[in-house]
Parts: structure tokens; sequence; C-alpha cells
């Protein structure tokens, strides 16, 4: 009886065991990370640390490094992903590159000019300096539609100037007039520091873009990788839009002092819109992205036979997380 009452116990831990490594993660996938460790990729910390990944069979590794560094590595197949700007995508691809756009961040992107004197629309910088980080990005490409929405030409209508990242520091100081950042970043830092009201421009109108997201190589989106991915991403950022207090201080062991729970809670209102209501959080809206295709194509940075649909796709997005 003792003996049969062992094998019973020994059977059992046995299918314990079995069913434990069964669930534990199998695959490795390598994300790079478009920057240095920020609280801005709140989400994808907060996936890897609630086991979001695991949950899907994988163990996550995450680079960090500017997307021009990353690129080649994901077409390499040494990342098999990268988190970055739509554009990135779109010029990778339209230069050759097997990529494509497959879940975004930010539903809308933060890009916004911002001034601390009052500005009443674009036609209040006529005359004016507006500092950019230089020509080339998202904001770069914003703000070049922002200006053609308005008939204005640069240089001879309204100056850019090259700052680098300086943008808040030549605000602050009075060496541009106004500077294209980010809303939910350099907005809410200036505003800090100067202890007043930071006014901003709307782009979205000009350029409705969606903002950073998940780029996959082609290679990954065989199979069933890319689908786990997205799924433990989306779980992420859904967690991140209903808890951020509670993300911050997940993430926060990641990220060290570059981030604010501020800045995280000017994000979160951008990781959601009415699409995603309907089609999921993380997807992306197809006419915000077939207005920016067109807008490129104005500015001459495409061919005019691009398609928005050549450069994302939301068919791995899982519309029960919303």
């Amino acid at each position: 009886m003792k003996r049969l009452a062992l094998l019973s116990l020994t059977l059992l831990l046995g299918i314990s065991v079995q069913t434990s490594q069964a669930q534990s993660p199998t695959r490795t996938v390598n994300i790079g990370l478009g920057y240095n460790p920020d609280v801005q990729f709140t989400p994808f910390y907060v996936a890897d640390k609630l086991g979001y990944f695991a949950a899907e069979g994988l163990k996550v590794n995450y680079q960090h490094g500017y997307v021009p560094q990353l690129i080649p590595l994901l077409l390499q197949g040494k990342l098999d992903f990268v988190v970055g700007d739509p554009e990135d995508a779109i010029f990778a691809k339209n230069q050759g590159a097997d990529v494509k756009y497959i879940m975004t961040m930010y539903q809308k992107n933060p890009v916004t000019v911002f001034s601390l004197k009052p500005l009443n629309g674009i036609a209040s910088l006529k005359g004016k300096t507006v500092g950019i980080p230089g020509p080339y990005g998202s904001s770069y490409h914003a703000i070049q539609a922002l200006l053609d929405s308005a008939k204005l030409t640069e240089g001879k209508d309204i100056k850019l100037s090259t700052i680098g990242f300086t943008q808040q520091d030549a605000v602050r100081a009075g060496r541009v007039d106004a500077a294209v950042g980010y809303l939910n970043n350099d907005v809410v830092l200036l505003g800090q520091s100067v202890g007043q009201k930071v006014y901003t421009l709307d782009i979205s109108d000009a350029y409705p873009m969606v903002g950073v997201g998940l780029i996959a190589s082609g290679k990954s989106l065989t199979g069933d990788l890319a689908a786990k991915v997205v799924r433990a991403s989306q779980r992420g950022l859904k967690f991140t839009v209903a808890d951020p207090a509670r993300a911050f201080k997940l993430a926060q062991p990641v990220f060290g002092k570059a981030g604010t729970l501020e800045i995280l809670k000017a994000s979160t209102p951008l990781m959601t819109s009415a699409y995603t209501q309907a089609n999921g959080i993380g997807a992306s809206s197809p006419a915000a992205w077939t207005k920016a295709v067109a807008a490129l194509i104005k500015q001459g940075n495409l061919p005019a036979g691009a398609k928005a649909t050549d450069y994302y796709t939301n068919s791995f997005i899982s519309k029960t997380l919303k």
C-alpha cells in the first residue's frame, strides 16, 4: 500500500515537472529598442517583468541602440524585431530591405512644435526660427508636412535650425523661437523646469502618422513568432495604460533615472484611440498611414506609386486585447 502511494506520488511529481518544463521559455527572441534604456519603453519592460513573453514560450533579450545601428542587425538576423519610428521601416523598405511595421505603441505621433510664447497656428511662426534635431526622422518629416499644409517655405517663411537634441535648452535660453520635440517628454520637462505654461502646435492634422512601434524582418514574419511577440507586447501596453504607476515601478530598475512617472502618464493617452477600441491595442490606423505616406510622397521622399500597406500590417494584432 505504501509502495503504491509512493509510486502514485512519483508519477504525480513527474507530471508536475513535465508540465513546468512545457511552460518554461523555449525560444529566445532578440528585440532592439531604438534608444538608451528609457521610460518610453515601459510597456516592453513590463511585458518581460510580468511574464507575458514567457507565457508565449519566449525568452526575450532587449538590445538598446540607435535605430540606424539596429536595422542592419535586424537584416543580418542578429535581431528579430526593432522598436522604432514608422519612418524607419518605410525608408528601409524603400531601399530594398525586407522589413515591415507590425504594431504601434503610440497611436498618435507625439511630435509637436513647442514654445514658451503663445502659438496661434503655424502662421504665428512666420519669420521665426524653429529648432529641429536635424533633417531626419519623424520630427523632420512632421514639420515639413506642417509647413506644406500652410503653404510656407523653409528658409523663406520659417528658418529651421539644426540644434541636435537640445530643444528644451534652446527654447528656454531663447536661442530659437520654438522647437520640434515630443509632447510627452520635452513639453513635460520644460514646463517643470521653468514653472510656466508651454505652448504647443498639433501636427497631427498635417501629418497623422502613428508613433514608434515594432518593426519585423521578413524572416521573423514566418511561423508564429510575430504573433506571439505582438501578443505579449499588447499585454504590456494594456497593463501600462491601465496602471501607469505600477508599470513605472516595475520598469524603473531597467531604465533608472532616464524618465519620470509624469512622462509615462503623459505617454499613456497616446497608446489608445477609438481605432484600438475596435481593433485591438497596438493596431495601426489605415487612414493615418495612408495620409502620412501621401505626405511623404509629396515631399519627394517616396515614389509616386508607394502604398501604405507596403510598409505596415495589422495581421498580427489580437483584436481581443483592447
